[in-house]
């Protein structure tokens, strides 16, 4: 066998590896409670939010959720919308996915998300924290809308994004009434949910009839469809004391 054959075998191999590793749990977070949202095949356990069948414009590209939008126009993609879990979280829980965007693409992880008549859009319900090419915002002032934001609600600590086409890791812990988000391993979020500052902020945004801000906080995980195309994988949740 040639060296570059070798060479050639060995870097396909690694590859296949990685590929194989998405969208799987290790031993460690089996033992620990994690199960996947997502089977990096199909998008079993999802539907639309207040429907039933999910948009074809939402697609399983390469082991991740891609919401597929060539044309933009307008903030709903064609045969798109907003798709939430089936299964409902109650109580302490930990979240963990990777996203990654498109150039000016504007998205979000949706969290405490009721289905419910009085509930039009997704974002009435749930308590947003966006996904964003944040170049969307360049130059102007700052706001609550950019990556890593709650949207309407609170800014990020600290912005460390990777690059637009490239994977970034968020991990959400709830625990004993205190909310803590990571960002590619930076602690961007931390609030009390019982305090007076985040009562105030919830009561201040467009949350402000939302379950959240009579303290519930249960219900579905969202993904949104803002009209660009955007990707989602490793999605897993942990929830209980475990």
């Amino acid at each position: 066998m040639s060296k570059f054959i070798a060479v050639f075998l060995c870097a396909f191999g690694l590859v296949l590896s990685s590929l194989q590793a998405q969208n799987t749990l290790t031993a460690q977070e089996k033992k620990q409670g994690w199960k996947l949202l997502f089977n990096g095949k199909d998008l079993s356990g999802w539907h639309a939010y207040g429907g039933k069948a999910v948009g074809s414009a939402w697609m399983i590209e390469q082991g991740a959720i891609k919401l597929h939008v060539p044309n933009r126009g307008g903030n709903k993609a064609v045969n798109g919308g907003d798709i939430v879990t089936d299964e409902s979280i109650n109580g302490d829980f930990e979240f963990k996915a990777e996203w990654k965007v498109s150039s000016l693409a504007n998205s979000g992880i949706f969290f405490f998300v009721k289905e419910a008549s009085q509930y039009k859009n997704m974002h009435d319900t749930g308590l947003e924290l966006q996904v964003l090419d944040d170049r969307i915002y360049e130059g102007a002032s700052e706001n609550k809308h950019r990556a890593g934001d709650f949207f309407g609600v609170a800014n990020a600590r600290v912005r460390e994004l990777n690059p637009v086409g490239e994977w970034n890791q968020v991990h959400m812990i709830v625990k004993n009434g205190m909310l803590t988000v990571t960002l590619n391993g930076f602690t961007i979020q931390e609030h009390n949910l019982k305090g007076t500052d985040w009562k105030q902020r919830i009561a201040a945004s467009g949350l402000k009839n939302a379950p959240i801000a009579q303290g519930i906080y249960s219900g579905l995980i969202g993904l949104q469809d803002w009209g660009s195309t955007v990707w989602y994988r490793n999605i897993k949740i942990k929830t209980g004391g475990k």
